[in-house]
């Protein structure tokens, strides 16, 4: 029976499943993203969450620590030169996980886990978004206000343009180098 067991043992022996999180985990910090199953990807975001926290503090205790799990001292180097330093002021979720859909061999549930801070194109939809609203009251009249807005600008560049190009003098050619003669 498996009366309170916590966690998934994913089939494997102990030392197994120590080897496989370790390899995952230091595939993750090296990779920033890896594509694995959903149950795999839950097992690791558990096992590499702990590292990435002992990272914050640099010290010789906290890289021996992390070096006892992920036994790589090239993943060690890049967590806690690199991946702390952008996730120093995170509190935690340093992982996400997102569902790919279903394998076509074997129709297992995968899922890429990556870390937060790597991803560039979900920090800059952040910023890109806008929100909007359906229900606008007086919106013509709004609209309208802009509109007009906006050519009183087009109209004042347009002026500082054209007193921009007459205020500068072009001499001809010719006479410059007839006084340089």
């Amino acid at each position: 029976m498996r009366h309170r067991k916590s966690f998934n043992h994913l089939g494997r022996t102990s030392s197994h499943r120590k080897a496989m999180l370790s390899n995952m985990a230091s595939s993750l910090i090296l990779h920033k993203r890896i594509t694995t199953t959903v149950a795999k990807a839950k097992a690791l975001r558990s096992y590499v969450e702990p590292l990435i926290t002992k990272s914050k503090d640099d010290t010789t205790h906290s890289r021996r620590i992390v070096f006892g799990y992920l036994r790589d001292k090239f993943a060690v180097t890049e967590l806690f030169r690199d991946v702390a330093g952008k996730i120093a002021d995170r509190p935690g979720g340093y992982t996400r996980i997102i569902k790919l859909g279903k394998r076509q061999g074997d129709n297992a549930e995968m899922a890429m886990i990556e870390l937060v801070d790597y991803n560039e194109l979900l920090l800059s939809e952040k910023k890109a978004v806008k929100k909007t609203t359906r229900r606008r009251r007086g919106g013509a009249r709004k609209t309208a206000a802009v509109e007009a807005v906006a050519e009183t600008v087009v109209e004042e560049t347009k002026t500082t343009e054209a007193t921009a190009k007459e205020e500068t003098p072009v001499e001809p050619a010719g006479e410059n180098t007839k006084a340089e003669e």
